[in-house]
Parts: structure tokens; sequence; C-alpha cells
């Protein structure tokens, strides 16, 4: 198939290396031109660049499918609105980023007025999904979703060596291939939404256990009762049979392996709107959600005051998405 994809960062270039790789067409826009160039010279297949929307627009075939890749907010906002403008009937937009969920139920219904068809994709992945495959939410139309199966087939990571979870004989074959139709536009971005905030509660918890760990040491501790634990050995021997084993831990891990006192990191966690927003969804429904709320409320204390803990948490964002630390301003 053919795909255009606006925002050719650190996920948007990976997706379509991806589609590349598998026999899609990809024509790829970008505010740098480098990022445009870096795309068509990639080695996964041949790529088309873009010089703005409208350009992109029309070097695709109707009906039209286009994956916006770009940060939440308004520079999303705005290349929707546009795209709405050069689009046409039966064409579709997609957001891949992680745009707040209500946002799409509002663009879906204006798009819808157009006849234009509008998917809402919660993807994980992040800087790996070029070799791991990208783990997709999809909201939106049952109808357009299944049409546009052959992207979210090249992107989904596949079943692979996951055991397959018993009684499960009935249940949607997509979802152990890595992708699932949550249900109508919002519902996508929703449960990636739930899910960044459980990736927050799950993050501060290493953080806060290796920090344990690591400040058994201290001097404010009687002499018997001080360990000189190795974080790193710690991080891998958990990885083989224990309960806790996860690729968060496997992360974790990589960034131990790389520097175990973090001396590169300054502790100052970033949110990027999820976090916040499952909490107001829990506020909303009056469900109780403490580990996620005080995971989040620990990134706000963290930019004043950072612990080692902090350190790996911002480690652990770097090596799942490529974060980098904000410059103190």
């Amino acid at each position: 198939m053919q795909i255009g994809i606006i925002g050719l960062g650190r996920m948007g270039a990976n997706i379509g290396r991806r589609l590349m790789s598998r026999g899609h067409a990809v024509v790829g826009f970008d505010a740098s031109p480098e990022a445009v160039k870096a795309l068509v010279g990639a080695p996964e297949g041949k790529a088309e660049g873009a010089a703005s929307l409208a350009d992109l627009v029309a070097r695709l075939e109707a009906p039209r499918t286009v994956w916006v890749m770009l940060p939440a907010g308004t520079i999303t906002e705005d290349a929707i609105a546009e795209l709405g403008g050069l689009l046409a009937a039966g064409d579709c937009i997609i957001d891949g980023g992680n745009t707040m969920f209500k946002d799409d139920i509002r663009r879906a219904r204006t798009l819808r007025e157009k006849g234009i068809h509008y998917l809402d994709v919660g993807t994980s992945g992040g800087v790996w999904g070029l070799e791991r495959g990208y783990c997709m939410m999809i909201g939106g139309d049952a109808e357009t979703v299944t049409r546009l199966d052959p992207i979210f087939q090249a992107l989904c990571p596949g079943a692979g060596d996951i055991a397959r979870t018993p009684n499960r004989d009935a249940a949607d074959p997509r979802v152990t291939e890595g992708y699932m139709h949550t249900g109508p536009a919002g519902s996508g971005h929703f449960v990636k939404m739930v899910h960044n905030g459980i990736e927050y509660g799950l993050m501060q918890a290493f953080a806060e256990g290796f920090d344990i760990m690591r400040g058994r040491n201290s001097g404010k501790l009687p002499p018997e009762e001080r360990f000189d634990i190795h974080v790193a050995d710690v991080a891998e021997v958990w990885r083989r049979g224990s309960v806790v084993a996860s690729w968060l831990l496997d992360l974790t891990a990589i960034a131990l392996a790389k520097s175990e006192m973090l001396e590169e990191f300054s502790g100052k966690v970033d949110d990027s709107g999820e976090g916040r927003w499952t909490v107001e969804a829990a506020v909303d429904e009056a469900v109780a959600a403490p580990v996620i709320t005080a995971a989040l409320f620990a990134r706000f204390r963290s930019r004043s005051d950072n612990t080692f803990g902090e350190k790996l948490l911002s480690a652990m964002r770097k090596e799942f998405g490529g974060h980098v630390e904000s410059k103190p301003k």
C-alpha cells in the first residue's frame, strides 16, 4: 500500500522505514529537509520526499492515507486541520502520536462531515520499533481499520515466541500479533494513555527499588547492615526467571550496564502529558489510582531535587524512547 507520513523524528522515520522494508510505498514530509533526505536515502526501500503537506497529498493515490506522527498539541492540530482541507471523501488521516483522546473525538466528528476517515493509533515501541515492531491500539470505524490492515500488519511485532494465553481461542486474532481495534474514535489514544500511566507507575517502582538498594551502603547505617550491592548485576539477574522480568527491566539493565552511577543524568524527569491525562480520567470516573498519581507527582518533585532513582527514571526514558533531558531554564 501507499502511505504518507508527516513527522520524521525518532518514531515517524522508523515507522516509514519498517513499512518500506515490508514492501509499502512511503511519501514523507518533515519541517526538516534533512529528515526527509534521510528517509529517501534509507536502505529499507524507496521513499518519496515531499516539500509540503500539499505536495505530499498530491503524490498519493486515492483513497489516500496520511499518518501524522507529531508531538501532541498545536503542531498536530494545525497539521490535521490543513490536511482536512487538502484531502477528499474516502481518504484517511491517522494520528499515531500521543494525542488527548477528547481531541480525537472532536476531530473525527469534524472530518466525518467531509467524508474523511480518522483513526487514532496509540503506538508503543519507542526507538526500538524499527527492529521489534510496534504495539498499536487503534480507534476509529471498523471498516477503515480493516482496509488498512496491511499497514498495521507490517508495523506490528507479530506473535513471536510469546506463549499463547489459555482460553483465548475465540478472541480477535490481531491481538496476539500486537495490535487491536479498541473501538470508536478516541478509544485508541485512551487505551494508550492508560498504558503510559501504568508505565509511569512501573518505572517509579523500579527507580525506587534500585535507589533503596544503592543507598544500602550509606554511612548512616550500622556497619553490619551496610551492603555494597552492584545494582547493574541485580538488574541482570532479575531478567532471568524473576517475577519482575520485563522489557522495561531489560532497558534498565542496558542503562546501568552503560553507566552504573548514571553520572550523565541530572534526574530531572519530564512528563509528556499522558500521566496527567490518566489521573484526570481516574478523577472523572472516581477510580482510585494512587500509584499512577504518586508516580506523576514524583516527576514533578524531581525537577527541584534529584535522587539516583530519578536518574534511573531518566535513563529508562532515554533507552525506550530516546528522550533527552530538558536543559535547565
